[in-house]
């Protein structure tokens, strides 16, 4: 059971004081004051998956791997020389994948 140790202590008296149709209530109060939100508007902004894309075309230019570059053998990323770990018989691994 979680325990707010924010909320005041209550003491013996304060206890015995609350029947069990008292907290019974109170549960049912709790219950019904939680706020209820409008799902569509929050829907709004949201793509479903598999939606129709097939009218969609990419803007983005790809650059083939540069002279400075190298693809990670672990990752498959492209990295610059700076990035390089190690490489072993044509193995190369960043340095992020060697740490």
């Amino acid at each position: 059971m979680a325990t707010d140790y924010d909320a005041p202590r209550k003491t013996d008296d304060d206890l015995s004081e609350d029947s069990i149709e008292e907290l019974k209530s109170r549960r049912v109060d709790k219950r019904a004051s939680s706020v209820d939100v409008d799902e569509t508007e929050q829907a709004e902004g949201f793509e479903l998956p598999g939606a129709d894309l097939s009218g969609e075309e990419l803007s983005v230019r790809v650059l083939p791997r540069q002279a400075d570059e190298f693809t990670c053998s672990r990752c498959f990323l492209v990295h610059h020389r700076s990035q390089l770990a190690s490489n072993q018989a044509g193995q190369m691994v960043c340095r992020e994948c060697a740490a």
